[in-house]
């Protein structure tokens, strides 16, 4: 899949054409999406699927925050079980927000999270089995601002916490049933597309671009990042403890930042 291409040319066009001005709202359009599906998936059959679900407010808050929840309701053990996920933001200047690498210690997945809108668009969640099959389901959410806009506050600031993590499991934990986790993590996640206030040129990109949770060594969840996730990345996702151990997050950002954290699960 030729995502990497895709994604700059994106960012290109996005140079181009993002004002500073936040972007009136607008109906989402269902156009955009031919284009984006063979951008991504050229030439690739995707079925609609009932059992991916996306959920999320009609209309968000702040377009910086959009929360989002996914849904599938295929087990991981099953032979033709989701393993990729794709969400895509059909209207965002760079539409790819996350890909989730899933493994079989997350069961049935339930994962939510947040993203950021820069206008009204449809919210595409696409599916890819181990032998390559995709299966979609799609949402529409209104919302404005979230990609774009100015940085106003002192970038220092915004570093200082850059990095820290916060990891929790819900107790009491029971072995072999779904517990559920949350991840946060600080990092101000600039989309390149943000003007500064001083020199009014863009504050290139600078955001955390891959998480990756492993229980006991036993890969649980990769989480890779893009412009469409919103500052502060958050994850709450369900994982299945086979007994106790060791929960650890590795993440890194797009200078070389490294960042870790370890939970003991009793």
């Amino acid at each position: 899949m030729r995502m990497h291409h895709y994604i700059v040319i994106s960012g290109m066009l996005a140079m181009l054409t993002l004002g500073s001005s936040h972007p009136a709202y607008a109906e989402a359009s269902a156009t955009l999406w031919p284009a984006l599906k063979e951008g991504f998936f050229p030439k690739r059959q995707i079925e609609e699927a009932d059992f991916i679900k996306l959920s999320g407010p009609r209309r968000a808050e702040s377009g910086a925050q959009v929360p989002i929840t996914l849904t599938i309701d295929r087990p991981q053990s099953a032979p033709d079980a989701i393993k990729s996920v794709y969400i895509i933001v059909d209207a965002n200047p760079i539409p790819l927000a996350a890909t989730y690498h899933l493994s079989e210690l997350l069961g049935t997945l339930e994962l939510s999270t947040r993203i950021r809108l820069e206008t009204d668009s449809y919210i595409h969640a696409i599916g890819e089995t181990a032998d390559g099959r995709l299966y979609m389901t799609a949402i529409t959410i209104r919302a404005s601002g979230g990609c774009g806009g100015t940085l106003g506050e002192d970038e220092t600031i915004l570093l200082a916490d850059a990095g820290k993590i916060k990891l929790n499991v819900e107790t009491p934990v029971s072995f072999n049933h779904p517990t559920v986790t949350t991840f946060n993590i600080k990092h101000p996640m600039f989309t390149g597309l943000q003007r500064d206030l001083v020199s009014q040129g863009f504050r290139p990109a600078f955001y955390i671009n891959q998480a990756r949770f492993t229980y006991n060594g036993r890969p649980v969840l990769i989480a890779d990042f893009g412009v469409g996730t919103s500052e502060d990345p958050y994850l709450r996702f369900n994982f299945i403890p086979p007994e106790a151990g060791v929960l650890e997050v590795h993440a890194t950002d797009t200078e070389e930042g490294q960042f870790s954290h370890s939970l003991s699960v009793q």
